[in-house]
């Protein structure tokens, strides 16, 4: 595993193979509910409505987010499911999604984004511009704030 830059690929729900939703959902799984141990339930019918952001090492997906459309889950577009394969973090793979998503995102016209994030992330998403927009809260049993990035700055 070396630290080069790897590209980017997004793709919409129908576009998928399901060797990669496979890859998807068991990153998805193997971080959020077995590491963090939380139990919840992943497949939340927003997947087929989001666009899928991920970073390949050889043929495994080892960091990715996706893009929920604005009304989905909030007002806003929003990023949701960031995760990194353990023995990956650290190594700007998230970062490099996170900057892609938002270009992405603002492409056509900048617009603010919110995130539900874990609230010991604040530091870290404070980096891309988000701001804390709401008071702490418990999902999935595990403290969260909701951030907002106004893209147009």
């Amino acid at each position: 595993m070396s630290n080069e830059i790897r590209p980017v690929i997004i793709k919409s729900f129908e576009e998928l193979n399901k060797t990669e939703l496979y890859q998807i959902v068991q990153l998805r799984i193997a971080v959020f509910i077995v590491e963090q141990d939380c139990p919840y339930p992943d497949l939340d019918d927003m997947d087929q409505e989001s666009l899928h952001v991920w970073i390949r090492d050889g043929n495994e997906i080892v960091s990715y987010l996706r893009i929920t459309p604005p009304g989905l889950r909030f007002v806003e577009p929003s990023l949701g499911r960031i995760v990194t394969k353990q023995n990956y973090r650290s190594k700007g793979f998230a970062e490099n999604l996170i900057k892609q998503a938002i270009n992405h995102i603002c492409a056509e016209k900048p617009e603010a984004i919110r995130i539900s994030a874990q609230s010991y992330l604040e530091k870290y998403y404070e980096k891309f511009g988000f701001f804390k927009a709401s008071d702490e809260y418990l999902e999935d049993n595990i403290p969260h704030i909701e951030m907002l990035l106004d893209a147009k700055n």
